[in-house]
């Protein structure tokens, strides 16, 4: 099959798809006698992803496939459209993310004893609802406590193929660096204290689903302080990690 025809199928197919699709299952669609190989859609592929590099959205390569999706530089005109507002996510959420994701796989109760508070169950419950996080084990202690880590669709969602493609811990140094890095979109600040825990349970019920490259990131703002203490402590972390050098 000659390349142009077969980048024109590959193309019609990323876009008519609601999820990424392998190399694996693009070749499913092909027959034998159409003389499609692996190499053959390698370079295919290459050659969408250079055609579109000065168009408005992009093909991108993520942990479950390729997928077309708009470039995120152009999220405040994309963003005019939608009847919705872009997601809101508590703190609370976030650094227990960013806990799960650096240090799984991880037991709740040890991402309680960094942050130093409580870890809402519903936290852990939106985490799941959404398919970032899955229990992916259990500890041998006493209780044989859940250990939990990351997804594929954690990966997918914000355009990574691995977890190699995080920056390492010792990079980041402190926690609010992870949100631009992941693109998270809107920080919700929230207070302390009984008054933190009962709207970051209310907010975490109604977060929204959107896709990252259209999170609204520019209106982050950091409290500093009221992360010292976990950023303290993740720094300790990282110094006790061991140097490669």
């Amino acid at each position: 099959m000659q390349i142009e025809k077969l980048q024109n199928i590959l193309e019609a197919l990323l876009i008519s798809a609601e999820k990424p699709l392998s190399i694996d299952k693009l070749l499913g669609f092909f027959q034998t006698e159409d003389l499609v190989n692996r190499n053959d859609v390698k370079q295919a592929l290459a050659l969408i992803q250079e055609t579109f590099e000065a168009r408005g959205f992009e093909l991108i390569e993520t942990a479950s496939g390729f997928r077309f999706q708009t470039k995120s530089e152009y999220k405040q005109w994309v963003t005019q459209h939608w009847d919705e507002k872009p997601a809101r996510y508590s703190r609370a959420l976030l650094e227990t993310l960013a806990l799960i994701v650096y240090r799984q796989p991880i037991t709740r109760a040890e991402i309680e004893d960094i942050r130093g508070v409580a870890v809402s169950s519903n936290i852990i419950k939106t985490l799941q609802e959404r398919d970032w996080i899955r229990v992916v084990g259990h500890k041998e202690v006493p209780g044989r406590p859940a250990l939990l880590g990351t997804t594929r669709q954690f990966l997918d969602y914000f355009n990574l193929k691995s977890l190699d493609e995080m920056p390492s811990l010792s990079e980041i140094q402190d926690i609010d660096k992870l949100y631009p890095e992941l693109d998270l979109g809107p920080l919700q600040d929230l207070t302390e204290g009984a008054a933190e825990q009962e709207r970051e349970e209310e907010e975490d019920e109604h977060i929204e689903d959107k896709p990252m490259d259209i999170f609204d990131i520019d209106e982050i703002e950091i409290n500093e302080s009221s992360i010292d203490s976990l950023n303290a402590k993740i720094k300790s972390e990282a110094d006790q990690e061991p140097n490669d050098n």
